[in-house]
């Protein structure tokens, strides 16, 4: 098993994610990072429109996790 549940591992020194889009509003999106899942339904942390997660390049940190809206402006 990979982290995030990838097909491949990463090589050393690079980070696994996998992002999933979601479908209308009948699954939800999510975003793994690392084997973590950071954004998702269940942790109910994510919104309409464009979900972000971000997370320190260099450690690897969560920083913040967000939804900006684009239907409603």
């Amino acid at each position: 098993r990979h982290k995030c549940g990838n097909q491949k591992s990463c090589p050393q020194n690079y980070f696994a994610f996998k992002i999933i889009s979601g479908a209308a509003n009948v699954v939800g999106p999510s975003i793994c990072f690392e084997d973590l899942v950071l954004m998702s339904s269940v942790k109910n942390n994510i919104g309409r429109g464009l979900n972000i997660a971000l997370v320190n390049g260099t450690t690897g940190q969560l920083l913040k996790t967000d939804a900006f809206d684009m239907w409603s402006g």
